[in-house]
């Protein structure tokens, strides 16, 4: 496989990563979107989420339907999760990316924020690069912030 050069590996990422919170917001073309990150994820990959317990694990379909039906259900609006800051450590044909992330939403016409931290693991494909996992732990009382 053909290596490209490290900024084009790190733009590579970095749009793979913005695929991934463009999926989390209300609104039109919810369905694209979250199609959208269907697309960059290897048909195996796993997403996990701490809770303060023990992980809840998912693979792609069991993690996208539950956000499809909690964007899409009304219940929050104008939600939306964006990156804060990351950075991103490339090896060969594998990349990580750390950040920290926040969230806002409107719920029962009260405000609400939230903010955590993510990590998403990526191989380079013949297809490009793809997301193998993901995990993440929303910020918490006794937990400090990202």
């Amino acid at each position: 496989m053909l290596t490209p050069d490290r900024d084009t590996d790190l733009a590579a990422v970095d749009a793979v990563v913005a695929t991934f919170f463009a999926a989390f917001a209300s609104g039109p073309d919810l369905d694209a979107r979250l199609d959208a990150l269907r697309a960059v994820f290897l048909p195996g990959a796993v997403v996990v989420r701490t809770c303060g317990s023990e992980p809840l694990l998912y693979d792609v379909e069991q993690f996208l339907a539950p956000r499809r039906a909690l964007l899409s259900g009304g219940t929050l609006q104008d939600f939306r999760e964006w990156e804060v800051e990351g950075r991103t450590d490339l090896y060969g044909d594998v990349a990580q990316r750390w950040c920290s992330y926040a969230k806002s939403w409107r719920q029962d016409g009260a405000e609400v924020t939230g903010a955590g931290s993510k990590t998403v693991q990526l191989v380079r494909t013949a297809d490009g690069w793809r997301i193998s996992a993901a995990a993440w732990d929303d910020a918490r009382d006794g937990l400090p912030a990202p």
